[in-house]
């Protein structure tokens, strides 16, 4: 049974659908992502992009057809699953009476890591925080925050990574460090799959690019084919 699991897509929807009231949000998303593929969905605000991430994290239930992580109905997401999902969402998740680093050794002890502090140390350094490690989190800037949100995020080292809007506030810096960590995670496995108004350029990551449009997905061949449509920017061009 393990072995029917693991072989299966670590995201798929099928005919997939959310309505709010009478006004349809997304319409018959098919999606389908294997183990180590990254994946943006671009498209404007309020097109569906946030809500179908909350759909695959089990935070929402489908109006219609069917969301499966790691082969599981999102409705019915036992804890183990859930413990796979790594989640960056417009909410940070972090608390901002505690410092950074009392932030991530909390998280890192729901997780049952085995050195909380260590572990904290560590992704502080990798997303360039190590310097404001006790400083609370309220007194961070936006872009700050985005950091620590995506440490949070990743250094459980989950299956699935669902991330909304990921560079948002970040400066180049800021962006070359989430981009690294992106690819990072794809090389080790995991399925990444973010949305975002610009197509990163990540190095050494072949990424699939989705657009969604009055709740409809629609993948493209070539990023470029969405830059041409004059919709979207590279965020991390020079």
């Amino acid at each position: 049974r393990l072995d029917r699991v693991m072989s299966a897509p670590v995201v798929e929807t099928r005919s997939l659908a959310k309505t709010y009231g009478l006004v349809p949000v997304l319409r018959e998303v098919q999606l389908r992502l294997l183990a180590g593929a990254g994946a943006f969905i671009v498209g404007g605000n309020g097109a569906g992009k946030s809500t179908l991430l909350r759909i695959l994290a089990g935070l929402e239930a489908p109006s219609g057809g069917h969301a499966l992580v790691f082969g599981q109905d999102t409705r019915r997401l036992a804890a183990r699953y859930r413990r796979r999902i790594g989640l960056m969402a417009h909410q940070s998740f972090l608390y901002p009476n505690l410092t950074a680093r009392e932030n991530l050794e909390f998280y890192a002890e729901l997780y049952s890591l085995a050195d909380p502090r260590a572990c904290a140390h560590q992704w502080l350094g990798r997303v360039g925080l190590a310097d404001v490690a006790d400083t609370r989190v309220r007194a961070f800037s936006r872009g700050m925050e985005q950091r620590l949100s995506a440490a949070r995020a990743m250094f459980a080292e989950p299956a699935l990574l669902l991330l909304d809007e990921p560079f948002a506030s970040l400066d180049h810096d800021g962006a070359e460090i989430v981009a690294a960590l992106i690819r990072g995670a794809v090389e080790r496995g995991a399925c990444v799959l973010a949305t975002t108004h610009g197509v990163p350029e990540i190095d050494g990551v072949e990424l699939a690019v989705f657009e969604i449009s009055r709740g409809r997905l629609t993948q493209h061949a070539h990023k470029e084919e969405v830059r041409r449509g004059g919709r979207i920017r590279s965020l991390l061009g020079r």
